[in-house]
C-alpha cells in the first residue's frame, strides 16, 4: 500500500511539471504572437533592417549586410541581369526592399495604379484583342445553323526597355550602423524609376521605352470607323481653352464619347493646372462640377467619376491633349520584369559605391475603344 502511495505521489508531481512547462510554453507563445504583431506594425512603415527578422532570413542578411555594405558574394543568389545572355549577372533584390519600390511607384507614377500590370519572365510579351466578338445569327428551331464568321485578333506587343538607376554612397556611410542603406536604396531607386514612368507610360516614343498612350495616331472619328489602335479625341471648342460659353459641355461630350461598357471604373486623367481651371466650372444653378472625396480613401471626383491628377500630362495649349477620360485597366497595359535587379559598383567612382538597379517594363494601349482624349483645339 505504501509503495501505491508513493507512486501516486509521484505521478502528481510529474504532472506538476508538466502543467508548469505548458504554462511557459503557452506564455512564450503569446509573447511571440505579440513581438509578431508588433513586427507587423513595423513592417508596414519600412522593412526592417536589423533584429529578430533578419535573424531568421539569412538569405536576406546576407544581401543587405553583406553584399550591399561591404560586397560580400557569399549567399546571395546570383541572378542574369540582360534579357538575351546570362554572362552578365545582377542580384535579385529581396521582397522587403522589392514591395517598397512598387508601393512608392503607386504613389508617384499614378498612371500604373490605374493601368493594368502583369509581371512577365522574359523581354517578349504577346497579347491577343479580339476585334468585335463572335459573330451570332437567329434561326428558326428546326432550320440549319450555318457557320458564323470568325473573330479577327490583333497581336499587341507593348515595347520594352531596360529601365534604370544608378545611385551612389560613400563606403563611410555603409559601415555606419546608423545608416538604413535598406531604405535608402529602396527610396532612391523608387523615386529614379518613377520619374523615367510617369513620362513614358503617357507620351513615350516607344523606343527602348514604353509607348505612351498620347504618342500614337488620335483622330476624331468614332468607334467602330476610325482604325485599331487609335485613339479618339473629342474637341474642347477653342484653339488652347475651353469653350468661352458652357465649357462643361465639352466635359460631358467626353464622357459620353466613352462607351457604356468601359465608364465603369473610368477616371478622368489630368495635370493640377488643368484641374485648376476645372475646379471652377459650375452648373446653372452655381454647383461645382468637381467635389472633393470627403471620405477617407475616396478619391475626388467631376462628374462622378474620380480623378488622377499626374504633372506628366501636358499643359492647355493650342492643340494640346491635356485631359483623358478612360477605362485604363482596359485600355492601357504595362508588363514588367518581376524582380529588380542589383549590381554592386565599388570601382568606378571611389570612395563611393554605385548601386546599378535595373528593371525591364514596357507599355502599350491594348483596347483603343477604352481611351478617350479631349484636344485643345475648335474642331
Amino acid at each position: 500500500m505504501d509503495y501505491e502511495v508513493k507512486t501516486d505521489a509521484l505521478e502528481a508531481s510529474f504532472d506538476a511539471v508538466m502543467a508548469q512547462a505548458a504554462i511557459e510554453e503557452l506564455r512564450e507563445e503569446v509573447g511571440a504572437l505579440g513581438a509578431k504583431v508588433d513586427g507587423a506594425v513595423i513592417a508596414a512603415a519600412r522593412p526592417a533592417l536589423e533584429g529578430a527578422k533578419a535573424e531568421r532570413e539569412p538569405a536576406r542578411r546576407a544581401f543587405v549586410d553583406g553584399y550591399l555594405r561591404k560586397g560580400i558574394e557569399g549567399g546571395v543568389e546570383l541572378k542574369s541581369f540582360v534579357g538575351t545572355t546570362g554572362a552578365d549577372g545582377g542580384y535579385a533584390v529581396p521582397h522587403e526592399i522589392d514591395a517598397v519600390i512598387d508601393a512608392t511607384l503607386k504613389s508617384i507614377s499614378p498612371i500604373r495604379s490605374i493601368a493594368n500590370v502583369v509581371k512577365v519572365g522574359s523581354a517578349g510579351y504577346r497579347k491577343l484583342v479580339t476585334r468585335g466578338g463572335t459573330p451570332s445569327g437567329w434561326v428558326s428551331e428546326t432550320a440549319a445553323r450555318p457557320e458564323t464568321d470568325t473573330p479577327d485578333f490583333a497581336e499587341i506587343a507593348p515595347p520594352m526597355g531596360e529601365l534604370y538607376a544608378n545611385p551612389a554612397a560613400s563606403q563611410a556611410m555603409l559601415d555606419d550602423a546608423a545608416f538604413d542603406v535598406e531604405s535608402w536604396l529602396a527610396g532612391e531607386v523608387a523615386t529614379e524609376f518613377a520619374r523615367a514612368e510617369g513620362v513614358a507610360f503617357i507620351s513615350g516614343n516607344g523606343t527602348s521605352k514604353p509607348r505612351g498612350f498620347l504618342s500614337g495616331t488620335i483622330t476624331n472619328e468614332a468607334d467602330g470607323v476610325r482604325a485599331f489602335g487609335t485613339l479618339q479625341y473629342v474637341a474642347s471648342g477653342a484653339a488652347g481653352a475651353f469653350a468661352a460659353s458652357n465649357p462643361q459641355d465639352r466635359l460631358i461630350d467626353l464622357i459620353q464619347a466613352l462607351r457604356s461598357p468601359y465608364r465603369q471604373g473610368a477616371v478622368f486623367v489630368m495635370n493640377s493646372a488643368t484641374l485648376s481651371v476645372i475646379r471652377k466650372f459650375k452648373t446653372a444653378d452655381g454647383a461645382f462640377l468637381w467635389a472633393p472625396g470627403l471620405v477617407e480613401g475616396r478619391p475626388d471626383t467631376l462628374l462622378g467619376y474620380p480623378v488622377v491628377e499626374t504633372e506628366d500630362m501636358p499643359d492647355v495649349a493650342a492643340n494640346s491633349l491635356s485631359v483623358a477620360f478612360g477605362n485604363f485597366k482596359a485600355g492601357y497595359l504595362i508588363a514588367e520584369r518581376s524582380e529588380t535587379q542589383i549590381l554592386r559598383d565599388p570601382y568606378s567612382n571611389k570612395p563611393f559605391v554605385h548601386f546599378y538597379a535595373t528593371k525591364r517594363v514596357g507599355g502599350a494601349v491594348t483596347n483603343s475603344e477604352a481611351i478617350k482624349v479631349m484636344k485643345f483645339a475648335a474642331s
